[in-house]
């Protein structure tokens, strides 16, 4: 089975994962990417900063565009860290809660804010703003533009701290997740920053996660079979680690045991959206 075969699949449920996780974060912000993009994601290979925020902004009502373009300007005439770094937190804060598919600028104002804050906190976890929707992004041009910024972002985190095992994958992971078409040469060097931390300490189970999926990526089902049995075993409530493995073997054709991991996530879950789907793809293996 192709690597892009298991991938689109497993999109269902990964989408009600990222339902489950993240509320009502990501959905909306899929609805309204291809839009964002102004094509659709197959024919696209690079997307600008500039791209996304006139995109977001064209969806504003005049009072809210006034708004941003005020807070804007703050930034680029503010000749004072504190200032720019002010508004820096609001453009993020109005994204976040005043507009439902602001997820993209959210993430990057906040990422601008991060920097000038330089600390490893904030850092990190903007970046993991960007790697965490990066996971289940399918438009290629948005795919790579997220990737970029959470790259940034732990690596900056890293000059901060050069010793800290999680930033470390999260960068590794970023390669994986963010690489053009399932570049091997990408998906290949963010594997080897991850193995870096997996071998020194086996019992990173962050670690072992993103080696899972890096191995579903890959095409290496075997050795994310492997990697994925792991986590589970030291964290039976692990969900997507759970599904991701019920998604491998029913991809390998070894439907007894896909059945078995999707009944293992359906005892765990109590969203209604999420076992329906399971259900379903239970039923498809019977």
């Amino acid at each position: 089975m192709k690597r892009q075969q298991i991938i689109v699949t497993g999109t269902g449920v990964l989408l009600l994962l990222a339902l489950y996780f993240f509320g009502q974060t990501v959905p909306p912000q899929k609805k309204m990417e291809p839009s964002e993009a102004g094509t659709s994601g197959a024919s696209i290979s690079r997307i600008s900063t500039e791209d996304i925020l006139r995109a977001s902004q064209s969806k504003l009502t005049p009072t809210q565009q006034e708004y941003v373009t005020r807070l804007q300007n703050a930034v680029v005439r503010g000749d004072v860290k504190v200032q720019q770094l002010n508004a820096y937190r609001q453009l993020a804060a109005f994204w976040r809660d005043s507009v439902q598919s602001g997820f993209l600028p959210f993430a990057y104002y906040t990422g601008e804010a991060a920097k000038l804050e330089n600390s490893e906190k904030s850092l990190t976890f903007a970046a993991r703003l960007f790697l965490e929707s990066l996971r289940g992004q399918d438009n290629p041009a948005i795919k790579g533009w997220m990737a970029t910024n959470a790259k940034e972002l732990f690596e900056k985190a890293l000059e901060l701290n050069p010793q800290n095992d999680s930033t470390k994958v999260g960068l590794g992971a970023s390669y994986v997740f963010g690489s053009s078409a399932g570049s091997p040469t990408e998906v290949m060097q963010g594997i080897q920053r991850i193995l870096e931390v997996a071998r020194r300490d086996s019992t990173n189970m962050y670690a072992q996660f993103m080696l899972g999926w890096g191995g579903i990526v890959s095409g290496q089902f075997d050795k994310a079979i492997e990697r994925l049995t792991t986590v589970v075993r030291h964290q039976p409530a692990n969900i997507e680690a759970i599904l991701l493995l019920a998604q491998v073997y029913q991809q390998q054709g070894n439907k007894s045991a896909a059945i078995q991991w999707y009944e293992a996530a359906r005892r765990q879950i109590d969203n209604p959206e999420m076992i329906k789907e399971i259900d379903q793809s239970i039923q498809a293996l019977r």
